[in-house]
């Protein structure tokens, strides 16, 4: 998952979202002694979707429509297309607008730029001009993400073409996002309610 369905799926705990926020961005396991013990937590959570994501027979059938043309690079794709259909349908998961969330997202974030990873804090304000968490929405401005990604890969990627792909197979893609992020949100909140976080 990308960083909106990581967000969304934190709950309403500040400090879990900003942890799964920057989770990507987190090495090792001594967590709580840099970040504290909730944004280490949201750090864990992100962890832990992740290897549910990784693992699940929906995502790998999403992954295989790719692997083909992406190889490797057919999991970052699907983590991005599944944020489209968060935001594309965030009317269904949410009742606070998109934008408002968002704003409220890089608010927080901001407010905390002094602890952040040095690669958070260099992708923030590319992330807020182009106001990613809501634009995600739009298959024009992921063409624009793949795009850019596509440029810092290390190995040729072709992600630049990966749009094309979902809108050949929107219905597919839309599909395997609909049976499979309800079980995702369950295991988030189960795992919340475990790991004792308000």
């Amino acid at each position: 998952m990308n960083f909106l369905a990581h967000l969304y799926l934190s709950g309403s705990n500040s400090d879990v979202m900003l942890g799964n926020f920057i989770g990507d961005f987190v090495k090792g396991r001594d967590l709580t002694s840099t970040f504290g013990a909730a944004i280490a937590k949201g750090i864990q959570l992100h962890r832990a979707i992740d290897e549910f994501t990784d693992h699940h027979p929906v995502v790998k059938q999403s992954k295989d429509r790719l692997r083909p043309i992406y190889r490797h690079y057919s999991g970052v794709i699907v983590d991005i297309f599944y944020d489209h259909f968060l935001a594309a349908n965030w009317i269904v998961y949410s009742q606070e607008p998109l934008d408002q969330y968002a704003a409220r997202v890089y608010q927080l974030v901001l407010e905390h730029q002094s602890i952040l990873p040095e690669r958070v804090n260099q992708l923030l304000p590319n992330m807020m001009r182009g106001n990613w968490l809501v634009n995600y929405a739009h298959v024009d401005s992921i063409q624009r993400v793949f795009t850019g990604m596509a440029r810092r890969a290390t190995f040729e990627s072709k992600m630049e073409l990966a749009t094309e792909d979902l809108r050949r197979h929107y219905s597919e893609f839309q599909a395997d996002f609909d049976a499979f992020f309800p079980s995702l949100k369950v295991y988030s909140n189960q795992w919340l309610e475990s790991n004792s976080v308000k």
